[in-house]
């Protein structure tokens, strides 16, 4: 073991709850630990208040600013439950000499199965019929089927490209956008890359799948939905900044055959005016929230802090491209 303080901070929250692996392996490797106190999100404010004495963070989206650094002066090392890293002021963590890991692939299986089991959710209005009958009202509402849809996917990395092979088994058509063609890629799922306006204009449905930076924040908002069709459905499950949600607000009241599907939010827990449209199908952050994504994320993350204390290689370190483009 290094000459350090040995103390780690979980924020993630929850944690250890589904299965308490990376609990325990924390205590096997006698590392003192204090699980997140509030239980939700952190603040920017309340990060800075605690963090000082710990040398290890296990972080979910909490906003791990500049200012948050500044008093994390024991820090040397965060791992990141979860794919985003957006929330991590990169830069400014690389010039403190603190290491970020990340768990990219943990979650992806997860958030690409919510991704389809929302647009058949919206396309069948299931859970407008299910809270009807919940009321005693009997009424067969008529739906649409999604291989007659065509799909716009914006963003094909990790999560768009399952979300992608999913699809393509109902035969949709599939407009794709990335800032990086891959004709190999595309060609073998049949899918069509064209630009992102393309897609507001063309698809029934658009999902989002890009990551949260300077260029994609706010990437939708009046005149992008101005060009939708009128039932055309709208999916987040990627970062709740990428929508405008006040001009998404509007276009949901003005067209009620429109519709969406929002995981995300930029303030959680969300008490917004979403939730007042009837058109928009809510959800709490719960794109990775399977047993298996859960588990694995936090343990992969809790692995990485074993690691750095051992002094042993990171198994999976932000890239440098990271480092690169943040804030782009």
């Amino acid at each position: 073991m290094r000459s350090s303080t040995g103390r780690v901070l979980v924020t993630s929250y929850p944690f250890g709850e589904i299965d308490r692996e990376p609990v325990q392996l924390l205590e096997t490797e006698k590392l003192p630990f204090t699980l997140n106190p509030f239980k939700r999100r952190l603040r920017e404010e309340e990060l800075s208040e605690i963090i000082e004495p710990y040398e290890g963070l296990i972080a979910g989206t909490d906003p791990i600013t500049e200012a948050v650094l500044e008093r994390a002066t024991n820090l040397r090392m965060i791992a990141r439950v979860g794919i985003g890293l957006d929330s991590v002021a990169l830069r400014a963590a690389k010039a403190r000499g603190i290491a970020v890991t990340y768990t990219p692939s943990a979650p992806s299986a997860a958030v690409a199965e919510l991704t389809v089991g929302q647009i058949l959710t919206l396309l069948r209005q299931t859970h407008t019929t299910n809270r009807e009958m919940h009321e005693g009202l009997w009424r067969r509402r008529i739906g649409r089927r999604l291989g007659l849809m065509t799909v716009g996917v914006i963003g094909v990395g990790r999560i768009g490209r399952r979300v992608i092979q999913h699809i393509q088994g109902w035969s949709a058509q599939i407009l794709a956008h990335d800032l990086h063609e891959d004709l190999d890629f595309f060609g073998t799922y049949g899918c069509t890359w064209t630009g992102a306006e393309t897609i507001y204009r063309l698809a029934d449905i658009i999902t989002l799948h890009v990551p949260l930076t300077r260029r994609t924040r706010g990437m939708i908002g009046e005149q992008q939905l101005a060009i939708m069709k009128p039932d055309a459905i709208l999916i987040n499950t990627a970062r709740g900044e990428l929508i405008d949600e006040a001009a998404l607000v509007r276009a949901l009241r003005a067209r009620p055959q429109f519709s969406a599907a929002i995981d995300v939010f930029e303030e959680e827990p969300y008490h917004g005016a979403l939730a007042g449209a009837e058109n928009c199908l809510l959800s709490s952050h719960m794109g990775s929230g399977t047993r298996d994504a859960r588990l694995r994320m936090e343990l992969e993350a809790t692995q990485e802090v074993v690691r750095y204390f051992k002094d042993q290689p990171l198994a999976c370190p932000v890239p440098e491209s990271e480092y690169l483009t943040e804030g782009e």
